[in-house]
């Protein structure tokens, strides 16, 4: 397999450069340090089987298009992008194949069936998501918050998510509360506390280092090798 890299100085970028190797066909971040160029135009067309992105949410359309421009596959890694991002993230999926998901890791996939399964099993419960980040961390709720959420969501389909609650006015019960915690370096924690009235479940991810992260992501650069012209998520992978 041959990578190219978006946001290869980055924390993520130095990882996933490191496990790939002599797999990386070519790097490109906007800071220009370590003589990497700083867009696709100035990389130019290379050999790639895909293109893995974790530089910044707006950079999207750049990603998608040099992977269409070079015809391999994407994986994205960033999070926080805009309903029109995400719109453009879709159509490229009918395209080229698209591996898109909240979170890179195989443990919060794992999370989301159990949250499915749960929330499945107590229907009348209340459910919280609670994610805690780093101080640096520039998006909330998280991504991978988002993500558990809609897992709950297609086993219930009437939940609405309330992001950050406050002021005044009784929780009701189709709401699922999503709270946003930055402390320090915490790599990530996500909670999510399922309260029957007579009973309490919590299930828990923790992210000891973000090499997590970067591991997931190789898995699913692999995991896209041959794939053909869809959107993939860590589901897929998963199965």
């Amino acid at each position: 397999m041959k990578a190219v890299i978006c946001g290869a100085n980055g924390a993520m970028g130095k990882l996933i450069c490191g496990i790939l190797g002599d797999e990386v066909a070519g790097k490109v971040s906007i800071d220009g340090e370590n003589n990497v160029p700083k867009t696709f135009a100035e990389l130019g067309k290379v050999e790639a089987d895909v293109v893995i992105d974790f530089s910044h949410h707006t950079a999207i359309a750049d990603v998608l298009a040099y992977a269409k421009a070079i015809g391999a596959a994407a994986v994205i890694g960033t999070t926080g992008h805009t309903p029109e991002e995400k719109e453009m993230i879709f159509s490229a999926a009918k395209e080229i194949p698209v591996f898109y998901s909240g979170n890179m890791s195989l443990g919060i996939a794992v999370l989301c069936r159990l949250a499915k399964q749960a929330a499945a099993a107590f229907p009348d419960a209340d459910i919280e998501i609670v994610e805690v980040h780093h101080t640096r961390k520039v998006d909330a709720p998280s991504g991978t918050a988002l993500m558990l959420f809609n897992a709950i969501k297609e086993v219930r389909p009437q939940a609405v998510a309330n992001c950050g609650r406050a002021g005044e006015g009784k929780r009701t019960k189709e709401e699922i509360g999503i709270s946003s915690l930055r402390l320090g370096n915490v790599v990530g924690v996500h909670e999510i506390h399922i309260n029957t009235g007579t009973q309490a479940l919590t299930l828990r991810h923790e992210a000891i280092t973000r090499a997590m992260l970067a591991d997931g992501a190789v898995d699913a650069a692999r995991f896209m090798e041959g794939k053909g012209v869809g959107l993939y998520n860590m589901e897929n992978l998963l199965n």
